[in-house]
């Protein structure tokens, strides 16, 4: 698959500078998570699942994946679930996050599963199960996410 975002990719960017990018639907993936090669597998009714290959990119440099790129899965894969409960175009951040690793990745394909446990007035909290290729846990993802207020 293509990838829409890759003329912006070097540009170099300063604060109040227009947006380069539309994304082409509310549940969607930005430049960041394109440049990672994550997908969305799913995603519907406060969950979703995405998953990412193990690329050059990823490396750290023992030769394993990135503990970044699957933390950037892992929190991506949530915001995905949140935006499924959540109107188009609603701001939200992430507030806190924690992730507990259970084993390294190697090599294949990561897959996240996520999903909202609580939405408490501006406050959602969320679980990511995050798996190797052969179904193997490689992580555990908790966060917090704040709606942010209307300017």
């Amino acid at each position: 698959m293509t990838n829409p975002y890759q003329s912006i990719y070097n540009q170099t960017v300063s604060s109040g500078d227009p947006l380069p990018f539309t994304l082409p639907d509310w549940v969607a993936l930005a430049p960041f998570e394109r440049y990672l090669g994550m997908e969305i597998d799913h995603a519907a009714d406060g969950t979703a699942r995405l998953s990412m290959p193990f690329m050059g990119a990823h490396y750290q440099g023992t030769g394993l994946m990135h503990g970044g790129a699957v933390v950037s899965l892992a929190d991506t894969a949530l915001a995905m679930a949140i935006k499924t409960v959540l109107p188009p175009n609603t701001p939200f951040v992430t507030k806190d996050l924690a992730l507990r690793f259970f084993a390294a990745v190697t090599g294949g394909v990561v897959t996240a599963t996520a999903k909202v446990t609580r939405f408490e007035g501006r406050d959602i909290d969320g679980l990511v199960t995050v798996v190797d290729q052969e179904s193997k846990p490689v992580a555990e993802f908790t966060a917090s996410f704040k709606l942010l207020r209307p300017r």
